[in-house]
């Protein structure tokens, strides 16, 4: 027997996108199959090991407090990723091109040299947190096992009038979320739809978006791969 002799002909063919629990980025806000929304929040952070003993109590219980006041589901994400310096690389040799001065240019020269070095020797990391609301509209069906999520039923589709009244709820929980990270001195920002995108591209596609970047939104054309689209050879 060889080792996917197990798989269904049909589960074999299925595409990427029947894996995936989101149907479309709208407006800021991520679309689930289900028709649940979700909307992401990028995170400031604070500092907790450079807090006094004091400072740090107060904080514990501020996010205590925090927690006990939500009302409904939240996701905290914290994800790490390798710093890209190309970009910045490239604007410093740019900059040490158009240099005349003699002395900057050979102190710029050895800053190039050192992050070089740098970046060749370690990973530099940078760490972002993230805050996910979601909204699940009334008597919707949540999937109870993964088999559901891939089973290939048709996404729930939402008219224009109920996304944007699921949406303007949603946008209501999130402001309860950011005032209440706003009281442990956290400043939140909702993504917009090019950067939901990145976000997602970088965490199904890390290896990639490391050495592809992701072209903005307006010049994304891609076709969307429907089931029963396949030709038979």
């Amino acid at each position: 027997m060889k080792l996917f002799d197990f798989l269904k002909p049909k589960e074999a063919q299925k595409s990427t996108q029947a894996y995936l629990e989101i149907a479309e980025i709208k407006d800021s806000i991520v679309v689930m199959k289900d028709g649940s929304l979700r909307l992401i929040m990028l995170c400031s952070a604070v500092n907790f090991d450079l807090k006094t003993d004091e400072e740090q109590d107060i904080l514990i219980g501020q996010y205590q407090n925090f927690l006990n006041s939500l009302e409904f589901p939240i996701q905290i994400v914290v994800q790490s990723r390798r710093i890209d310096l190309g970009s910045y690389l490239a604007k410093l040799k740019e900059r040490l091109n158009q240099e005349e001065n003699e002395l900057l240019k050979a102190q710029m020269a050895d800053y190039i040299d050192f992050l070089k070095e740098l970046i060749a020797q370690a990973n530099i990391m940078d760490k972002k947190f993230y805050v996910v609301v979601p909204y699940f509209p009334p008597l919707i069906k949540t999937p109870t096992s993964w088999e559901e999520v891939i089973s290939g039923r048709p996404p729930k589709t939402l008219t224009s009038s109920e996304f944007d009244t699921f949406k303007r709820e949603l946008i209501q929980k999130a402001n309860i979320i950011a005032s209440g990270l706003g009281s442990l001195g956290l400043r939140c920002i909702q993504l917009n739809t090019q950067e939901l995108i990145e976000l997602f591209y970088n965490i199904y596609n890390p290896e990639l978006a490391a050495a592809e970047k992701l072209l903005p939104l307006e010049e994304l054309k891609a076709e969307v791969v429907k089931k029963g689209e396949e030709k038979n050879a």
